[in-house]
């Protein structure tokens, strides 16, 4: 099928070599032979008269042309995708669809647990697959990469819908031996210790860390990062060393691990938590499904520890 002129069925590859930048990775990515993807660039070239990739020292580049196209053309596939493969309606009791999920080590420590519990009770044959989240996150739902996210609310983008799914806060988390379990944990105490801090996979200041400097003008040392959130109340055990994590990870883990729970000594805002799906995919019954029954898990889990009603 052509569209003035262009063979409909170049929009594929072509996707996939702007998002791999490599032939043979491209090919393998859509199951086609290296020949046959470095056939497709060939007539993709031709059509839009722009070379698209172009080596750059060891490896390929977009060419400007071919950055302006990578959006649209992720876009256009996400449309046909939705439309096409949309069913009617959704039985998790005789579908084995697979969702994708893009979630931190902290939501799929408080709240995937319980929503995973919900599915057995109610016998559903679903399959979930829980990716990382790795950069912009937005970007997975643009290019059809992932079915939800779960991520703080503002994190999420203005083009796509969202729904809240719980609220959380900070705590400070300090080793039951350490001088810092004994007495008040105030703001002098504090910014004296050293710290245990998770960084974002990009490098990014933490958002901790963003919200100390700009609310109250004040920086903390960091003596430790790492990868995830649920490390860093490893990590205090045995040291003098801080860990602000959110309240309800804290006191999960805090039955397992000597560990101190202490109130932040500055005045900080709340968090919440939400889920975010593409626009085009509001209609889908497969992913209504999923996020009524994010909803009920995360109304199961209660208020935030420490909070009226909380633990």
């Amino acid at each position: 099928m052509r569209f003035k002129k262009l063979d409909l069925n170049l929009l594929v590859a072509l996707d996939a070599l702007l998002t791999e930048k490599n032939v043979t990775r491209a090919g393998e990515r859509v199951f086609l032979s290296q020949s046959t993807m470095s056939n497709a660039l060939s007539r993709l070239r031709q059509y839009f008269d722009d070379e698209l990739l172009v080596q750059v020292g060891g490896r390929m580049e977009l060419t400007p042309r071919a950055e302006l196209l990578h959006e649209a053309v992720r876009d256009v596939l996400v449309r046909i995708d939705t439309t096409v493969a949309a069913r009617p309606a959704f039985d998790p009791t005789e579908s084995d669809r697979e969702f994708t999920l893009f979630v931190s080590d902290y939501s799929m420590a408080v709240l995937i647990p319980a929503m995973l519990a919900l599915t057995h009770q109610r016998g559903s044959r679903t399959r979930f697959n829980f990716k990382q989240q790795v950069g912009p996150p937005h970007r997975n739902l643009e290019r059809g990469e992932a079915d939800l996210l779960i991520i703080p609310s503002n994190f999420c983008s203005p083009d796509h819908p969202l729904d809240p799914l719980y609220d959380d806060r900070f705590v400070c988390a300090v080793w039951q031996g350490s001088p810092l379990a004994q007495g008040a944990l105030t703001m002098e105490r504090y910014l004296q210790a050293r710290h245990v801090a998770m960084v974002p996979s990009d490098g990014s200041l933490p958002v901790f860390d963003t919200w100390l400097a700009n609310d109250h003008g004040v920086t903390r040392e960091i003596g430790l990062t790492t990868y995830n959130f649920s490390a860093m109340l490893h990590l205090v055990v045995g040291t003098d060393l801080i860990a602000t994590a959110h309240a309800r990870l804290a006191h999960l883990l805090q039955g397992m691990l000597p560990i101190a729970l202490r109130p932040v000594p500055m005045s900080m805002k709340q968090l919440q938590q939400s889920m975010q799906w593409h626009k085009y995919r509001s209609r889908d019954p497969g992913l209504i499904w999923l996020r009524d029954l994010l909803r009920e898990a995360a109304a199961g889990m209660g208020p935030c520890p420490g909070e009226p009603g909380g633990d």
